[in-house]
């Protein structure tokens, strides 16, 4: 049984379990074939065995084979089966035994003729029930013809098919009662108004099993009359669940006159067959504790799986991170080295443009000296006419300089206009802004 349910998931284990249950099919291989083979429907599978078993067509994709129409659905031959017969009324006095020793031959000639007549029809005309075309409406029609004749007190029909009637019963671990409806026959009239309808056989009835009922003359009254076998009418069986298989354990036939009679003879045959509702009702509650269990273990395993994989999640996301952050460390490394490198070469390029250091005697030279943050002085000579951007990039290439950065004067305090923009215009010259032949000017770091 592990074998088959290796590579299982759940549902498919739990549908392999229930249609195990339900159909009474010990082999858990078959019942995987028939369950794959219906792509795991369990209600058409359920279905489509029951009707295989009774002879019915499929309601899959295949039609059955006629060994198939020959098998029942249920165990007819139970090893303590009961057969109870109940022979027809015998004829009281000299009277009722002349009339009925005189119609003798008449009837033996009448039977015989007509039983050769339907054997000769057969041939020409295959009989009509034979061709089920729809179960339920056999059933709904009997139900609604009965209560038209009969009244509506009865005991609870079963709304539904032979098939259903079966799946329920063995789903519920009860018992079943079948009754199968003859009009032609001389004892169904009394049998229904006297027995059927009196109030201790409706109450002992709906009390303690399920009640399914046809009329045979409709194609689902005869494909069951068929599959049971009866030999006479009324016809009564008693179907329940006997080694995972529902089995008729007694057929109660003939001219059934009395109600307490009827009833006790049900109520033994429920006590001999008591004991094995009780050993399905054990197994079925050992199972499903199993099952129980096995989801709850499964349950567990999958929240453990669940966290182990919010663990390995959150690892994988802090690992993430912190190989984004170290990307991103070494892509802004990368950034200002390649900026430092571009500065400098900037810088290279600017001390190069730097015009040449005028004369000190040259009168119009100004000398220049400025205080760096880092507290020294550096100084330098321009001509008072160069423009002001010479100063700014004299401090920009200067090693001790920051690269950002404001030059202003001390008294008046005010910023000198002197780095370059982007126009064409370049800033006013030394002289424009008004400094000496001798001025000190003061450097502050716009990053500090």
């Amino acid at each position: 049984m592990d074998d088959a349910q290796d590579d299982l998931n759940p549902e498919q284990t739990e549908k392999l379990l229930q249609f195990q249950d339900l159909t009474g099919i010990e082999q858990i291989q078959r019942c995987r074939q028939i369950l794959e083979g219906h792509d795991w429907n369990i209600e058409a599978a359920v279905q489509d065995t029951f009707n295989e078993q009774e002879g019915a067509p499929t309601v899959f994709d295949r039609p059955p084979s006629r060994q198939e129409e020959r098998t029942p659905l249920v165990n007819l031959q139970p090893a303590n089966q009961r057969v109870i017969l109940y022979p027809g009324r015998r004829p009281q006095g000299i009277f009722q035994w002349t009339y009925y020793l005189l119609t003798m031959p008449i009837r033996f000639v009448w039977t015989t003729i007509f039983d050769i007549l339907r054997v000769f029809v057969s041939f020409f005309r295959p009989d009509p029930r034979r061709f089920i075309t729809d179960p339920l409406g056999d059933v709904t029609k009997f139900i609604s013809s009965f209560e038209s004749r009969y009244g509506q007190r009865h005991p609870v029909f079963y709304q539904g098919t032979y098939s259903q009637a079966l799946n329920d019963a063995k789903k519920e671990l009860r018992f079943l009662l079948v009754y199968l409806h003859s009009e032609e026959h001389q004892n169904t009239e009394q049998f229904c108004r006297e027995v059927l309808c009196s109030d201790n056989l409706i109450t002992f009835v709906n009390s303690s099993m399920l009640f399914w009922a046809c009329n045979t003359s409709s194609p689902e009254g005869y494909r069951v009359s068929q599959a049971l076998r009866e030999h006479a009418y009324p016809f009564l069986a008693v179907i329940v669940l006997r080694e995972n298989r529902m089995s008729v354990v007694a057929r109660i036939e003939g001219s059934i006159t009395g109600t307490q009679e009827l009833i006790d003879r049900l109520e033994q045959v429920m006590a001999e067959n008591e004991t094995s509702l009780v050993a399905a009702r054990a197994e079925r509650a050992e199972r499903s504790f199993n099952q129980s269990l096995r989801q709850q273990q499964d349950e567990a395993y999958l929240e453990s799986l669940k966290a182990d994989q919010e663990k390995e999640k959150k690892k994988r996301e802090e690992r993430e991170k912190l190989e984004e952050e170290e990307n991103q460390r070494r892509r802004a490394n990368e950034e200002r080295e390649q900026q430092f490198l571009e500065r400098e070469e900037k810088k290279s390029d600017l001390e190069k443009q730097l015009p040449p250091e005028p004369d000190v005697s040259d009168p119009d030279s100004i000398r220049i000296m400025l205080k760096i943050p880092n507290g020294s002085r550096i100084e330098r000579r321009f001509h008072r006419h160069h423009s002001l951007k010479w100063l700014y990039y004299y401090v920009f290439c200067h090693k001790d300089c920051p690269d950002d950065f404001q030059i202003v004067t001390n008294f008046p305090r005010r910023t000198l206009p002197c780095e370059p923009k982007d126009s064409d215009s370049d800033p006013p010259t030394f002289a424009e802004v008004g400094l000496g032949k001798s001025e000190m000017l003061f450097v502050f770091d716009n990053e500090a």
